[in-house]
């Protein structure tokens, strides 16, 4: 049957006459103009109308109106399917149109359906490359990662983040190197292979030195860097290691503490917060299918998993009140256990306000005061265990401190973690 017959051709017409309007026409009128002519010239205007209903999801008229939004976003994966499998432009205009919908399926809680989608982008974009238009059979993969690692399927998202730290390792750009690499870290920690995480991280540390010694680049980045690389030392027990990283991120904050930093903060924000809820993610409850939890070390959670993280802060602030009312009872006890849930709500504090408001930093300094209050108390009652929970708190506000351009606030601070975890030889804390 030709294509043709049951089309009206003074809607055809018509519709060629609005794109051919001096004036252009106004993205409805596009949308509809390129709905009618799908219908006759499928392998000339599929992809444009493939891409103009994706636009169309992105209007601000509908961000009240997931329903309408859904519709449209649905829509532009049957439409991308249809184009045909020899075009050049399939593969990328599919994958955008399979990630637009897969986000507002997961951000309604409809995970099983989101799911499905991100495996056929990463199916999309294997094929892709196996017909020759896309350089890496990567593209469509990051999303499915994402969602595997929400769901505790840690191994799984570690071997797709590997192949994009590698991929991108070869040109080692800063920040896009950094963000494939951290993922592809955090995953590989999460399922419980510390060994390659460490070396990986090793190398996030090693790029940022190099990208330091350039003028764009804020130290402060290589500060967090070699911050959260002595955290995880410390854990493996390679305590000699651990100081050195903490010698050489103080030697760098008393630089800063004199003259300043430099280089664009653009995003700057995004590296330490990332690295500080990463160091807290042994405090949340694991992920797993029943119960997704953000991907830490990823800055593109799900909307639903996102939304619940979110909402608990209230529920965890409580918690926290009500312990604080109860230390006084039993503080061997409850005092370690409402520095951690604290530390919980700076945490969610901290990435609500880089990713949600405009990042004014001091009203969170109170979060982080309070928390090195409380463990200078268990440090007072509890000895060695208490001078590491301190060094920990310390360590947060200082980097904090860091983020807030505070320097010599953040120097003073790091000073106090090395002395309580790297002491000198024969000094009263080594002795203990």
């Amino acid at each position: 049957m030709n294509p043709t017959e049951n089309v009206d051709q003074d809607a055809v017409l018509r519709a060629r006459t609005v794109l051919l309007g001096s004036g252009g026409p106004d993205a409805r009128q596009e949308l509809e103009a390129y709905r009618v002519l799908a219908e006759v010239s499928p392998r000339a205007y599929l992809p444009k109308l493939g891409r103009a209903l994706v636009s169309a999801g992105h209007a601000r008229e509908l961000r009240e109106r997931p329903d309408a939004r859904l519709a449209l976003y649905a829509e532009a994966v049957a439409v991308a399917r249809r184009i045909e499998a020899d075009d050049p432009n399939r593969t990328e205009i599919l994958v955008r149109a399979l990630s637009a919908h897969q986000g507002q399926l997961y951000e309604a809680g409809r995970r099983a359906e989101g799911f499905a989608l991100c495996e056929e982008m990463a199916r999309v974009g294997r094929q892709g490359f196996e017909a020759g238009r896309e350089r890496s059979p990567l593209p469509g993969h990051h999303r499915l990662a994402v969602v595997l690692a929400e769901e505790g399927r840690h191994r799984e998202a570690a071997e797709i983040h590997r192949g994009f730290a590698e991929d991108r390792g070869a040109e080692r750009v800063g920040g896009d190197f950094f963000w494939d690499a951290i993922e592809w870290v955090a995953e590989l920690d999460a399922a419980g292979d510390r060994g390659a995480a460490l070396n990986a991280f090793a190398d996030i540390v090693a790029t940022a030195r190099e990208k330091g010694a350039s003028r764009d680049r804020p130290l402060a980045i290589l500060v967090w860097e070699l911050v959260r690389h002595s955290q995880m030392l410390d854990t493996a027990g390679r305590r000699d290691e651990a100081a050195a990283a903490r010698t050489e991120a103080l030697d760098i904050l008393a630089g800063l503490d004199a003259a300043g930093d430099r280089g664009s903060w653009g995003g700057a924000l995004s590296w330490w917060t990332t690295l500080f809820a990463l160091s807290g993610r042994e405090l949340e409850p694991p992920a797993s299918p029943g119960s997704p939890a953000p991907s830490f070390g990823s800055t593109s959670w799900s909307g639903d998993t996102a939304r619940a993280y979110f909402d608990a802060l209230p529920a965890l602030e409580e918690r926290a009140a009500r312990l604080a009312g109860e230390v006084d009872a039993d503080p061997r006890t409850r005092l370690p256990e409402l520095i951690a849930v604290h530390r919980r709500v700076t945490i969610r504090a901290a990435l609500l306000r880089e990713k949600r408001f405009p990042v004014v930093l001091e009203p969170l300094r109170p979060l982080f005061d309070r928390g090195v209050a409380l463990a200078r108390e268990l440090a007072d009652l509890a000895g060695a265990e208490g001078r590491g929970a301190l060094a920990g708190a310390l360590t947060d506000r200082s980097m904090f401190l860091l983020a807030a351009k505070r320097y010599g606030e953040a120097h003073e601070d790091f000073l106090a973690v090395t002395a309580l975890l790297d002491p000198a030889p024969g000094s009263r804390e080594e002795k203990v």
